[in-house]
């Protein structure tokens, strides 16, 4: 199971911190990945992270103001965005994959456990 905390209610030019918690011993053995889902829109890729931690993806849209990492020990992916703006209100999930495929980590289709969501929602 995945489980994705810290969203809420900022003002634009903000900052929250998101995690998601994985149950179970296998979690180093995936890579993680970020998307978003905004009202009457679909689920989009926002970002992910190879299993070690060492390579990382962003979409165009949030490179520069959003840091995916993850801690191993404990069971944990990250997600910090900065200088949030009212176009990042979302729904955003966490999710896992057993691909090693970088190209794959940008697809819904490629992941097979999903978090309930954590709503960000940003005023302007």
């Amino acid at each position: 199971q995945l489980q994705a905390f810290g969203g809420g209610l900022v003002q634009a030019g903000g900052s929250l911190r998101l995690s998601c918690t994985a149950s179970g011993r296998t979690f180093g053995s995936y890579a993680m990945g970020w998307f978003r889902q905004s009202s009457g829109k679909e689920r989009e890729f926002v970002s992910a992270i190879s299993r070690g931690g060492g390579n990382t993806y962003y979409a165009d849209s949030v490179k520069g103001r959003f840091a995916i990492s993850r801690d191993n020990t404990k069971n944990t992916v990250f997600l910090q965005i900065n200088s949030l703006e009212p176009e990042d209100t979302a729904v955003y999930y966490c999710a896992r994959t057993r691909s090693s495929n970088s190209r794959a980590f940008y697809y819904t289709q490629n992941y097979d456990y999903w978090g309930q969501g954590t709503q960000v929602t940003v005023s302007s």
